[in-house]
C-alpha cells in the first residue's frame, strides 16, 4: 500500500537548462573566492567537493562533508567558507538568470496528489542549503510548506543515487521503502531508489542529459548513465493516476 510520494525537483517540477545555468552560476560565485584561488581552480575544486559527497555513507551531514573535501589541504576554516557560500546565496544567486518553466498539469497533478492525503517529499540531490532549494522550489511557484520534507545539505548524510539516501527520507517519514513511490527524470540518480524496494516514475518531459551529476562509483569514475527500470514512466500530469493505481 502507497505511503508517500517522493518528488525530484531539478527537470521534474521545473524544467530549465541546466548546464547553461550552472555555467552561469559559477561565473558570479567564483569573484566570492578569488582571493583564495583563481577561477579555473576554484571551479575545479568546487566540482571535486561536490563529487566527494558521493562517498559519504551516513557519517556526517552532507554540509560538513562537502566543507572538509572542499578545504582539504588548506588552512581555511570551514565556518568561513560556508558563511561566503550564504553570503552568495542571500545576494547574488537569486540575480543569476533562469528561464524555468513548469512541467503541463504540474500545480493540478500537485493538488490531486495532496488530496490522497500522502505526505510528498522533495527529494532532490541535498547538494545545496536549504535557502537554495527554497529559491529553486520557488521557480515552479511552490513553496516548502506544501510538503513533509525538503532535502538538503543540512539535514541529509547521502547523495542520490546512493540507496542510503532514499532509506534515509523513509526513517524520517517512518515509512518502509516499499510503500513508496519516486518520482523524477534522471535515469541514474531517480530510478536509484528501485534498489531499496521503491516504485519509480520517469518523467519524460525533458530529453535525457549526460551530466553526470553525482553518478559516480565508489573509486571515482563515472557509472554508466543507466539505471533499474521504472516502474511507470509519463508525463507529471499522470503521476496521480499511477498513485491511486498503487493505493488500489
Amino acid at each position: 500500500m502507497l505511503k508517500a510520494v517522493l518528488i525530484d525537483l531539478d527537470n521534474t517540477m521545473v524544467l530549465f537548462d541546466e548546464p547553461a545555468f550552472y555555467g552561469r552560476y559559477f561565473e558570479r560565485l567564483a569573484p566570492r573566492f578569488v582571493d583564495l584561488w583563481p577561477s579555473e581552480m576554484f571551479q575545479r575544486r568546487l566540482i571535486e567537493a561536490i563529487g566527494a559527497l558521493s562517498g559519504n555513507k551516513g557519517e556526517k551531514s552532507n554540509r560538513a562533508f562537502f566543507l572538509d573535501a572542499f578545504t582539504r589541504g588548506t588552512d581555511l576554516a570551514a565556518d568561513g567558507i560556508w558563511q561566503r557560500f550564504l553570503d552568495f546565496y542571500r545576494t547574488d544567486y537569486d540575480r543569476i538568470p533562469v528561464d524555468a518553466v513548469v512541467p503541463e498539469g504540474l500545480h493540478e497533478a500537485l493538488a490531486e496528489l495532496e488530496q490522497s492525503g500522502l505526505p510528498l517529499v522533495v527529494a532532490t540531490n541535498p547538494v545545496f542549503p536549504l535557502m537554495v532549494q527554497e529559491k529553486r522550489l520557488s521557480w515552479a511557484g511552490l513553496t516548502p510548506g506544501r510538503f513533509a520534507l525538503v532535502t538538503h545539505m543540512e539535514n541529509t548524510s547521502y547523495v542520490k543515487p546512493r540507496a542510503g539516501y532514499y532509506r534515509q527520507i523513509c526513517e524520517r517519514l517512518g515509512e518502509r521503502p516499499e510503500n513508496c513511490l519516486m518520482v523524477g527524470n534522471d535515469r541514474v540518480n531517480d530510478m536509484a531508489a528501485a534498489r531499496t524496494g521503491m516504485k519509480t516514475y520517469l518523467t519524460d518531459e525533458v530529453d535525457p542529459i549526460d551530466y553526470g551529476s553525482l553518478s559516480l562509483t565508489n573509486d571515482g569514475h563515472r557509472a554508466p548513465l543507466v539505471g533499474p527500470t521504472p516502474d511507470f514512466t509519463g508525463s507529471f500530469a499522470d503521476v496521480p493516476d499511477a498513485v491511486a493505481r498503487l493505493m488500489r
